[in-house]
């Protein structure tokens, strides 16, 4: 019998682009089996749990009625936290929580997708699964059905508990659909974004911009004349170009506009389906953004492995350094009117002094907004150690510690590169928010040095961070995902805690919480030089860890 009548049991099968999606889904959740759930837990019970404290922090009608009027009158707050669109306890719930949380499930989902895709690929492991009975497809829908079990956690976790704590069930599921919906739009945009890159670091920078500009979009939306009129129905137009502004329009607690959610639905495809497309047209390794040839002859610098370090991240340190110098430049402008919007209002002025000190109002302000700068850039520099973790499981660290390279000295280069980087991030912002509110003031050169000085003292904060990443990269590297939760949780107890009164226990376990509030407060030396203990005794802990276990 000819090749050509052979029966059709013995031909061939075509291969099918989701085949053994099942199966990587399930590898991807085995393999994310802490991070998604303590992601998860994190953000859905720290939703659940703002209702009873602001239950306790407000409990008459009255009072909610006045914060919520002094905060809509204040563009600087608003800026901050977005309008109040509704006094209840639900209400005020979704103003302190659907901005940040829309934020976090947006980080949350951009690490998934790129850990299972993008590097998956940069690695080498997603060629050897495409050798064996998997469709081309497979891989990224495998990523983004993690992310959306993800997002659905969350999104559940926040609609059940806020119900069972007494909360509107139409308010409740809107405030979860809310954040989970922001959350799988950015899962969405990763999906491009590790199409379009060479890297995974690249793939969450470009993510992570993304998400800075939607921040940026509704905080100016937000702090615009009128916007944060309740019940008014009106918002800027800047609002309306950000997700996270579409989460706050959803208005959870304040009249759900239910058809917000075809915005999310209706982006949310469009970004698959460019993915998928993408996808399509590229091989295997490849990208849309290749890296540039570099020259025949490797500059001198690379012959170390500081200059190698540097190399690799001085694109992602250029990238935060410019995301910070703008953040510092908005937030710089707007500071002046902090005190005039506020007027007499006395509640306005306890929650800025909670959150920045008990000095004047504009410098609790700017207290605040450099806190909030120092919180963020502890991500910088947990990233740039675990970019040692990349270099490791990627196969690159062999190479370079089989020359006449040492772990430490290879180690050393890219966590130089983590704490020097760090503090110039910082620097940074707080020089273009010093200038800017410097000139606001008619005084440059005074407001630039009490600024910026101000933000240098973030840095042993977020360098005691960076250490905890080392320790665990050196300890027990396979969780290293868990440092993220970590370090989302530091940020979320700084941001939320102060507010809500949280014991003192409870804040006292973010390092940030030991820094005086500046500029405008007490200074003393023993928080940073005991930070500066902590960090050291936790980076000889990572380094010897390193030294003495496998690598890979």
């Amino acid at each position: 019998m000819s090749a050509l009548a052979a029966p059709a049991a013995v031909r061939p099968a075509r291969p099918r682009h989701l085949a053994g999606t099942g199966t990587l889904l399930r590898l991807a959740l085995r393999r994310d089996r802490l991070m998604i759930p303590g992601w998860v837990l994190a953000l859905g019970l720290v939703v659940v749990a703002t209702g009873p404290s602001f239950a306790a922090l407000y409990d008459t009608a009255a009072r909610r009625a006045e914060l919520a009027a002094s905060m809509n009158a204040n563009g600087s707050l608003r800026a901050l936290y977005g309008p109040v669109l509704a006094d209840s306890l639900g209400g005020l719930v979704a103003w302190r929580m659907v901005g940040l949380g829309a934020v976090l499930a947006a980080l949350m989902s951009l690490l998934i997708v790129v850990r299972h895709t993008r590097e998956e690929e940069e690695t080498g492991r997603q060629e050897l699964l495409l050798a064996a009975m998997v469709g081309r497809r497979a891989p990224l829908t495998a990523a983004l059905l993690a992310a959306l079990i993800a997002d659905a956690g969350v999104a559940a976790l926040t609609a059940a508990g806020l119900t069972a704590t007494g909360r509107p069930v139409g308010g409740s599921l809107a405030l979860g659909l809310a954040i989970g919906g922001a959350g799988l739009l950015f899962a969405a945009l990763a999906a491009i974004a590790a199409q379009l890159t060479e890297s995974a670091r690249l793939a969450r920078g470009l993510t992570g911009a993304a998400l800075g500009a939607a921040f940026a979009l509704r905080a100016a939306g937000d702090a615009s004349d009128g916007a944060g009129a309740p019940g008014s129905g009106g918002a800027a137009v800047l609002t309306w170009l950000s997700p996270v502004g579409w989460a706050q329009h959803l208005r959870a607690f304040a009249g759900e506009r239910w058809w917000v959610l075809l915005l999310f639905a209706a982006a949310t495809a469009l970004a698959i389906t460019a993915a998928y497309a993408l996808a399509a047209r590229r091989d295997l390794g490849m990208s849309f953004l290749p890296a540039r040839p570099g020259p025949a002859r490797a500059a001198r610098s690379l012959g170390g492995p500081g200059g190698l370090a540097w190399r690799l991240q001085r694109a992602s340190l250029a990238g935060w350094a410019a995301g910070f110098a703008v953040a510092g430049a908005v937030f710089g402008g707007i500071a002046k009117g902090a005190a005039g919007m506020v007027g007499g209002n006395q509640r306005t002025r306890e929650i800025f002094k909670r959150l920045g000190g008990q000095q004047s109002l504009t410098d609790a302000f700017l207290a605040t907004i450099i806190g909030l700068l120092g919180m963020v850039a502890a991500l910088h520099a947990v990233g740039a150690v675990l970019r040692l973790r990349a270099e490791e499981t990627g196969g690159r660290a062999e190479p370079v510690l089989a020359g006449a390279v040492g772990r430490l000295r290879w180690a050393a280069g890219h966590l130089v590169l983590a704490l020097v980087g760090t503090a110039a991030v910082l620097a940074a912002g707080g020089l273009t928010l010093g200038v800017a509110y410097g000139a606001s003031v008619g005084d440059v050169a005074g407001g630039t040095g009490r600024v910026l000085a101000a933000a240098l003292a973030q840095v042993p904060a977020a360098w005691t961070l960076a250490a905890v990443a080392t320790a665990v990269l050196g300890v027990l590297p396979a969780a290293t995902g868990a440092v993220w939760a970590l370090t989302g949780g530091c940020l979320a107890l700084g941001w939320l805690g102060p507010v809500l009164r949280l014991p003192r226990w409870a804040l006292d376990l973010s390092p940030y919480a030991h820094l005086p509030k500046l500029p405008g407060g007490a200074v003393t030396a023993a928080p940073f030089l005991w930070l500066t203990a902590l960090t050291a005794v936790l980076l000889c802990v990572g380094l010897v860890g390193l030294r003495r276990r496998d690598i890979g």
